[in-house]
């Protein structure tokens, strides 16, 4: 018997919702298993460390490192920790630190040559009054003059994005399954008809469903999730012109964001309004009124039409509703041109069953970062090449077999957690008589 839970198409283009749900019933599968990762003599250097707030020592996540005078770039884990593979021609550059309302640091590479690097960041605040340029006359202006610049964040020209993806599902606090990505994504410019498109390099997974019990959960839509959180170059997902005027807006705290003064913005559903949709922060720069990054989330106090707007078909005996929608997008400047760098998506669910005494919470979490960017010269990947928007990653991917699998390519250091899981999930697969 197969269940099936899938996003509806008309609120998913309504509401902003990026994220597809399947649900199997009583699949048996066999997982991947992992070998831990390597290093080798190649062309490039492996960078570690950890950014951690200076005060509190507590560590960083999503801070942005960028190595100057290129385009490589990668993101700290939900332990602050990052590890930049960088090619030899650059390792006397320097690479530059941020954090969302925190200090910028520069420092030359050469210094990350020890075992225990900590790099730590001082906070960054200021008043308003401190902001010394013509605010717009109210919050709304300042969001719609934001998105109105939709121009300035895309490159004029076809840009070839290669980023790492990575989606993980739990039960409870327990991983379960891991499924990751090196992807190019074909970034059309704003005034193109043509739609992104994406392109799988290497993919790997690894899934211990004896975790899931009798439910196997999938992502759908993999990689494009990610990107359709761009609120910028796909408003229609939140602001778009029949939902914009249902917000409130208002201002918070300025802050700092790469030493440039940072406006935030809050803004929230009317009171009147019942049907779920989004709250959150917007942060907007000070002088030119761009959108830097936004983390907001679904409102699914009602049960009901939330769970609607995920769940099409299930079996019968299960209920499903989601408890948390939770979202994350933030913009890099390079050359004057903003563009997307990094987006994470988290969405919690309770399932109930029928006839049982206790239900089952399942966490789904998806994030994507753009580690280097190329112009695209008439390399256009054909059909076949192409990912579809509702592909399932966890089906494109191979098992955690190949130490050297990820090569030169940079990616987001794996969370403790998600290390200990493929090591349980591997011990798991020896005790029952090999590896893949």
């Amino acid at each position: 018997m197969k269940g099936l839970i899938k996003l509806n198409r008309k609120a998913f283009l309504s509401l902003g919702i990026s994220i597809f749900l399947f649900v199997f019933i009583s699949v048996p599968l066999v997982a991947g298993t992992s070998v831990p990762l390597r290093e080798t003599i190649q062309e490039f250097t492996e960078f570690k460390g950890t950014i951690i707030d200076s005060k509190t020592k507590e560590p960083l996540a999503f801070a942005t490192l960028n190595v100057l005078e290129t385009n490589i770039s990668t993101i700290t884990n939900s332990d602050g920790e990052f590890l930049l593979k960088v090619p030899n021609s650059y390792v006397s550059n320097s690479i530059h630190i941020s954090f969302l309302g925190y200090q910028t640091k520069t420092i030359p590479l050469s210094s990350l040559n020890g075992e225990d690097i900590h790099i730590l960041l001082e906070e960054a605040a200021m008043q308003l009054s401190e902001i010394k340029i013509n605010a717009p006359k109210d919050a709304k202006s300042l969001v719609k003059a934001a998105l109105d610049k939709k121009g300035a964040y895309n490159f004029t020209e076809e840009t070839i994005m290669t980023a790492f993806y990575r989606e993980t599902i739990k039960k409870r606090r327990r991983d379960a399954s891991l499924s990751e990505a090196i992807v190019e994504i074909y970034r059309q410019p704003s005034n193109s008809s043509k739609a992104d498109k994406i392109k799988l390099i290497k993919a790997r997974k690894s899934t211990d469903y004896s975790r899931l019990d009798t439910l196997a959960m999938k992502l759908q839509g993999g990689p494009f999730s990610a990107i359709y959180a761009d609120i910028i170059k796909y408003p229609q997902f939140i602001f778009n012109d029949n939902t914009f005027s249902e917000y409130e807006f208002s201002f918070d705290k300025p802050t700092e964001i790469n030493n440039r003064s940072v406006y935030v913005v809050k803004f929230k559903p009317r009171p009147n309004i019942t049907e779920p949709m989004h709250y959150g922060k917007l942060y907007i720069d000070a002088e030119t009124f761009s959108l830097i990054s936004a983390i907001y989330n679904l409102n699914v106090e009602n049960r009901e039409r939330a769970a609607e707007l995920f769940v099409k078909k299930k079996p019968n005996r299960v209920t499903v509703h989601p408890t948390e929608a939770a979202y994350r997008v933030d913009y890099r400047l390079k050359d004057n041109t903003w563009h997307y760098g990094y987006s994470n998506i988290q969405l919690t669910f309770k399932v109930n069953w029928k006839g049982r005494l206790f239900n089952s919470v399942y966490t789904l979490s998806s994030e994507m970062a753009v580690t280097d960017w190329a112009k695209a010269l008439d390399d256009d990947p054909t059909r076949r090449e192409t990912l579809r928007p509702t592909v399932i990653l966890s089906d494109e991917a191979s098992g955690f077999s190949d130490p050297l699998f990820w090569g030169e390519y940079n990616i987001i250091e794996p969370e403790k957690s998600i290390e200990s899981a493929i090591e349980k999930i591997n011990k798991h697969l020896e005790k029952r008589g090999g590896l893949e």
